[in-house]
């Protein structure tokens, strides 16, 4: 596979430029970049780069045809997938969909993707038509008592199903038909279960290809996985993106007959064009630059692991490389689930064009860019100030180095003196506020342009500084033992400061870094990967047959790659085994390790590999616990030998300095010499500061860095420390910026730590906690994740263990509380609140916290959240002040006679699941931990005043944003009504009024909330804790400030909270809560929009519904319809306001628990009439295969979602019982039943409501389901493991 005297090249085929490597047959490099679309001088930029390359290397400029014979490959990545799913312009798609299931990759897993957007933006369904497929497959389970299992068949994993319903061919004919009649050739077919058993699938798609469609996806063959939502958005990505593919394959391939043409896939591996598929596509071109930087910059000898940092104009990729490639397997992009091997490439919005923003006396960067277009303000296009032009307001881009192709004639240079206006203007708003809150005017010192722009290239910094902890720290890792690897255009910039302070040592910036990504595909490997799931248990009398499948899938592999021209000897095969623990969701993808040995498969230790990745990752194992084998997968890699030892002139004297400019530093205007790469030889050393200008980018050495150029002309700096500027207790508002993203930093790192060392599936893999910082009087700093539920209330936790142990806390003390009276949610969220101390202080200086919700405390009914309880100690084991550790001690034996207690009680058990109870709370202190040691580190870093003092300006900022809106909602509100008095009521199902008054002062940006005139408490269980009332108006207040701003107690300061004393939202301290929690904390979020006006009311309702018996237990909430607003349709089937829990997967729900799911579907019209409808509701149905209780806790079943403006309520909900003998029996809203084998649960959840009147008569009200969102409206497309931990997290 090496060279013999032919061309090889190398391109990255990007949204704007088409970069090339090409190597020509003497062995010369040769480096191009066009602009990807010039159709006024060419068709296709590769190919054009290829025609360029070659008559310009033999002197054949009379041919514009391309000699294939004298080319040894074509290796490229592309981002014609990605750009087709983002800007929705792939192939006209349909969806082959099991009967029952039309909407559910519109539903998804119903979370929301922003949980503080009133207006619910997802992006389009990628299929424009939906076919149902009348079949049915189930599992076979040995305890069902359903009398209906004929047609057994047996699954590739050896699991049995029956045939409930068979395939229905001629409807199927029919209904395939009516598709082609509408001129749609591309069809995507997911059927239940089909990732065991494809026979339907496969008969579908032999039907569909013999009436004429082109592509066919079948979910079976793209990803034949468990989980069928996920695995439905990969094979119609797949039916959406490979004919585009193809088209541009097929144009490609004009001209270059006969060139070996390979593609880059999303897992990092090339594959022959012809199995270049649109689901393994997405990240095509940003793994060339993991594999390049991974080639080139980790050392085998040292193992010093590497981070990616690939800045660009829009958007930052980081990512991770350690001696192996890290991949996820499912992964979120473009608002598509993925489920296919993709490198771990983690996009965040921060880039060059990054948008700058002073918000309520606080510098903001991002996450809106400017884009291309209309760019920068120095792209004199009319675009915003942006990172790009801040670099140049302080010198450090330098306008006659960079490209000259701006202007009206697209030949004039950057723009500065605009820039430095801009700056000008920015600089007067920020001395006009800060002199607005100086004390002593006479000494207020104005902030220059200079200090403005650094202030935000420091922001920026800290932001991209915060994914990258995550990424490391999240998996167990030191960030500061790592090399920074940094390449694309904007990247060298920030390069020095990013390491800085991460505490990394080396930067390291390769000499191809502006074309990393093209010359990464001439580095990579051939793949050839084969999975296919399983059902074993990891134990020795199950690897004959482990081995047997894995020797299978590596004969597939090797046989493929012998076809692409590889001999034996160039091949490696990899197996992986998809581990998970019994009773868990989390598997990890482990390679073997070798040697095999006795009590191993004979393919390695697959054991071993699972528990140390686990042990790394989680910080424990589970003893006694059995592991399961999901799938089994084979990598087959085609080594590549290509690589570029091509060295450089060495150093035979000094660099040469083409000139010396002034940039500005935290130490001042410095005099910082400039240099050209391409002048520089291997050993010059530069000493910063200094200007390192390549073609393609511009690399700052900051003062005390040293750059160093390699045998091969890279360029490494080693990072020295900085000369710091001491802070100071008086506000400086970057700094202020600054320590809000470390506050931030610390309640994130707590929740990693604590999902690590967490046990129970609710804490570990839904993510249902959140962890926070508190000051000294126990108000809040900062908390993360931003669960609604849990907003602001942990502060009420902290602040009565104030009160009630005074001076009591000790150093090494750790205090365990749940009760509502003190601050707590309902029973199950358990806070774990740890004082602070700090050398020489006798009292704490900080507190930190965390609250998880466990699974089971005791009480009347498993889960702990019992439909009929009465009160508080039928709901599970209370803390009021509970001392968890003493002087350093676990109180265990306290504690589980404390988690026993609820037993005392008639009907009643003490907690049902003691070992995840005990785990999870020593999981819990572990995070505050944590936490600990970081404030303590800052404490160090900047001294303990001077870390209180911007903890008490943070919430200071969070007040004043919290008044602008105050003031800007009275203007409003006046100009509409004349008054600033609002006012709104509504009503629980039982009756019980919720009424809200507010009063506004417009001059001072304050209000009262008062809650004067609510019901009294009632005898079930929908009482509201204080903390839940509170939690809902933080919430309510962050919807309507409408961009980010710190969620602390500053934001209530402003607000007055008056809550009548034994109401049903300050109730006394007996109540039962668990319903207010889920209930009354939606009707809560109603009022306060509807007395502002905001938008018409959501379902709400979170639809809580339980069923199980003495062996299984299930909770799930479920999806209804967004209320709408002013200017937008109320999005349909989706959790909305105070929960975002995602719903269990249809086939896991099947594979696990003894119901099969009938239907999951939208419920069309329940949706309220209006200007803008309300979202539809959903219509769910569970059918039990054996005895259960069924427990309901649902609202709006009597009281509709409210209009607004004119607009109609949305339709309320039904819980029906079909049971098996015909009766059809209404629930109501709050009820437990028994059910019996073949008895049917019917839930039709509520709709949202309308806003504003109705349309001329004959107009048409197109419903909210079918209006047409563009995902291109989301300036950045975020991507990679963190962005779907966030989404997980928002979905707790």
């Amino acid at each position: 596979m090496s060279s013999s005297g032919l061309f090889q090249f190398a391109i990255d085929r990007g949204g704007t430029f088409t970069d090339v490597w090409a190597r020509c047959p003497d062995g010369r490099v040769r480096v191009m970049k066009l602009l990807s679309e010039d159709p006024a001088n060419y068709n296709d930029a590769p190919k054009e780069a290829i025609r360029r390359i070659i008559q310009q290397e033999t002197n054949n400029h009379g041919s514009s045809s391309i000699d294939t014979n004298i080319i040894e490959w074509i290796r490229m990545g592309t981002t014609v997938a990605t750009n087709a799913l983002l800007e929705r312009k792939g192939e006209p798609m349909a969806l082959l969909i099991t009967k029952g299931f039309q909407d559910l990759l519109h539903i998804g897993n119903q979370s929301r993707p922003n949980i503080f957007d009133l207006e619910i933006v997802s992006p389009d369904n990628l299929y424009e038509k939906v076919v149902e497929v009348e079949e049915r497959v189930v599992l076979r389970q040995d305890d069902c008592q359903i009398h209906k299992q004929s047609g057994a068949v047996k699954g590739t994993t050896g699991e049995m199903l029956y045939t409930w319903k068979p395939l229905n061919v001629v409807q199927l004919r029919y209904d395939l038909q009516k598709i082609l009649d509408d001129g749609i050739r591309s069809i995507a077919v997911v059927l239940m279960h089909s990732y065991i058993f494809p026979d339907h699938e496969e008969a579908v798609g032999k039907l569909a290809q013999e009436m004429g469609f082109t592509n066919v996806s079948l979910s079976s063959k793209v990803m034949s996985m468990a989980r069928v939502v996920p695995r439905g958005y990969t094979a119609c990505a797949d039916a959406y993106l490979t004919p585009c593919i193809k088209r541009y394959i097929e144009g490609f391939r004009e001209g270059l007959q006969g060139a070996k043409v390979l593609f880059m896939r999303s897992d990092g591996g090339l594959t022959p064009m012809e199995n270049f598929m649109g689901s393994h596509a997405i990240l095509s071109g940003p793994a060339g630059g993991v594999v390049g930087y991974a080639e080139t910059t980790f050392d085998h000898e040292t193992k010093i692991p590497v981070i990616g940092f690939d800045m660009g104009g829009t958007s930052t990729d980081v990512s991770r490389f350690a001696g192996e490639f890290e991949h996820v397997f499912e992964s979120t992009t473009a608002g598509v689930t993925i489920q296919a091997p993709q490198l771990d490439i983690n996009t965040v919005a921060a880039g060059g064009g990054s948008m700058l923003f002073f918000r309520s006396g606080m510098f903001v960067v991002g996450p809106e860019s400017a884009g291309a277009h209309p760019g920068p303000v120095c792209y004199m296009k009319g675009g915003p100030l942006t990172i790009t032009d801040a670099n140049l307001c302080l010198g450090r881009l330098l306008p006659e180095y960079f490209p000259h192709i701006f202007g009206k004639t697209e030949d004039m240079p950057l723009d500065k003196d605009s820039t430095l206006k801009a700056f000008q203007k920015l600089t007067l708003e920020v001395n006009e506020f800060l002199l607005s809150q100086a004390e002593d005017k006479n000494k207020f010192v104005k902030m220059t342009e200079e200090e403005v722009g650094l202030g935000f290239i420091r922001v920026a910094n800290e932001t991209m500084c915060r994914p990258i902890r995550a990424l490391t720290q999240a998996k167990g890792y030191d960030t500061s033992r790592h090399i920074l690897a940094c390449f694309g255009g904007a990247g060298g910039q920030h390069a020095c400061a990013v390491a800085r302070s991460l505490g990394m040592q080396e930067v390291f910036i390769h000499r191809y870094a502006g074309i990393l990504s093209a010359y990464g595909m001439a580095l990579a490997d051939v793949v050839y990967e084969a999975q296919e799931p399983c059902a074993l248990t990891y134990s020795p009398e199950n690897f004959h047959q482990i081995d047997a499948r894995i020797a299978a899938l590596e004969e597939e592999c090797q046989v493929e790659l012998i076809k692409q021209g590889f001999d034996r000897k160039h091949i490696e095969k990899q197996p992986f085994l998809h581990l998970r623990y019994a009773g868990t969701d989390c598997a990890l993808m482990c390679l073997a390790q070798l040697p095999a040995h006795e009590g191993t498969t004979a393919h390695g230790d697959f054991y071993t590999s699972f528990i140390t990745r686990y042990k790394t990752e989680f910080g424990f194992i589970l003893k006694d616990r059995q592991i399961y084998v999901d799938d089994i997968r084979v990598r087959g890699v085609g080594k590549s030998e290509a690589s570029s030892d091509v060295k450089i002139p060495v150093a035979s004297g000094a660099p040469i300095k083409e000139k010396t400019v002034r940039c500005h530093f935290e130490e001042g205007t410095l005099n910082t010499d400039v240099y050209l790469l391409e002048n520089l030889c291997a050993g010059h050393h530069m000493t910063g500061p200094a200007i390192i200008i390549d073609n393609n980018s511009t690399i700052l050495v900051e003062p005390n860095c040293e750059a160093e150029i390699s045998k091969q002309g890279d360029v490494r700096i080693k990072v020295g420390s900085a000369n710091k500027k001491v802070v100071g207790t008086d506000l400086d508002t970057i700094q202020l910026s600054i320590f809000s993203h470390r506050f931030m930093s610390i309640a994130e790192q707590m929740g990693r730590v604590l999902q690590r060392t967490s046990i129970s599936t609710n804490i570990k893999e839904r993510l249902d906690f959140s962890c926070a910082m508190f000051g000294p009087d126990g108000g809040l700093v900062a908390n993360a994740p931003h669960i609604p539920v849990h907003l602001g209330a942990m502060q009420e936790t902290v602040q009565y263990q104030m009160k009630t142990l005074r001076d009591n806390f000790k150093d090494g003390d750790v205090i365990l509380s749940n009760h509502p009276e003190a601050g707590g949610s309902h029973l199950p969220d358990l806070t774990v609140i740890t004082p602070v101390f700090s050398q020489g202080q006798t009292r704490p200086v900080f507190f930190v916290a965390s609250r998880g919700h466990h699974a089971d405390i005791g009480g009347i009914t498993p889960g702990s959240m019992p439909p009929h309880s009465t009160s508080i100690f039928q709901e599970g084991a209370v803390f009021k002040s509970f001392k968890l550790v003493e002087g350093g001690e676990l109180r265990e034996k306290e504690l589980i006679q404390a988690f026993n207690d609820p037993a005392k009680y008639p009907g009643s058990s003490g907690t049902r699941n003691l070992h995840d109870n005990l785990s999870d709370l020593k999981a819990q202190v572990a995070a505050n931990q944590r936490g600990i040691k970081l404030i303590t580190e800052l404490i160090h870093e900047y001294g303990l005043e001077v870390v209180q003092a911007y903890m008490k300006y943070i919430q200071e900022n969070a007040e004043l944003a919290v008044r602008d809106m105050l003031k800007e909602i009275a203007r409003k509100t006046k100009a509409r009504t004349g008054y600033t008095k609002l006012y709104a009521e509504d009503f629980m199902d039982h009756g019980t009024k919720i009424c809200l008054h507010v009063d506004i002062n417009e001059t001072e940006g304050t209000a009262i909330f008062d809650f004067t005139g609510t019901g009294f408490q009632v005898h079930g269980n929908t009482n509201a804790p204080r903390a839940i009332t509170l939690s809902a108006i933080i919430y309510s207040v962050r919807c309507m400030v409408g961009h980010d701003v710190p969620l602390n107690q500053g934001c209530l300061a402003p607000i007055k909270v008056i809550m009548p004393k034994g109401s049903i939202i300050d109730p006394s301290e007996q109540a039962a809560v668990v319903g207010g929690n889920v209930l009354t904390s939606q009707r809560i979020v109603d009022v306060v929009f509807k007395a502002f006006g905001v938008c018409a009311a959501s379902q709400g309702c979170m639809n809580n519904v339980t069923f199980g018996d003495e062996q299984i237990g299930y909770y799930e909430t479920v999806a209804g319809g967004a209320g709408a607003g002013p200017t937008w349709h109320g999005r349909s089937g989706v959790h909305t306001h105070m929960t975002n829990t995602r719903i269990t997967d249809p086939e896991i729900i099947e594979k696990r628990y003894p119901v099969i799911l009938q239907c999951f579907k939208l419920n069309p019209g329940t949706g309220g009439l209006g200007h803008f409808c309300g979202g539809d509701g959903v219509v769910r149905e569970l059918l039990f295969r054996r005895p259960l209780t069924l427990s309901l806790l649902t609202e709006r079943r009597v009281f509709a979602p409210y209009g607004l403006e004119g607009g109609e309520p949305g339709q309320s909900g039904r819980n029906l019982i079909f049971y098996a003998d015909g009766r059809v029996v209404d629930l109501g809203g709050k009820n437990s039943v028994t059910v019996s084998a073949g008895d049917i649960y019917h839930l039709e959840t509520p709709g949202g409501g309308g806003y504003g009147s109705l349309k001329a008569e004959g107009d048409q009200i197109e419903p909210p389901s079918n209006k047409r969102r563009k995902v291109g409206q989301q300036k950045v497309l975020q991507s990679g493991s963190l962005f779907s931990y966030k989404l997980l997290q928002e979905s707790a």
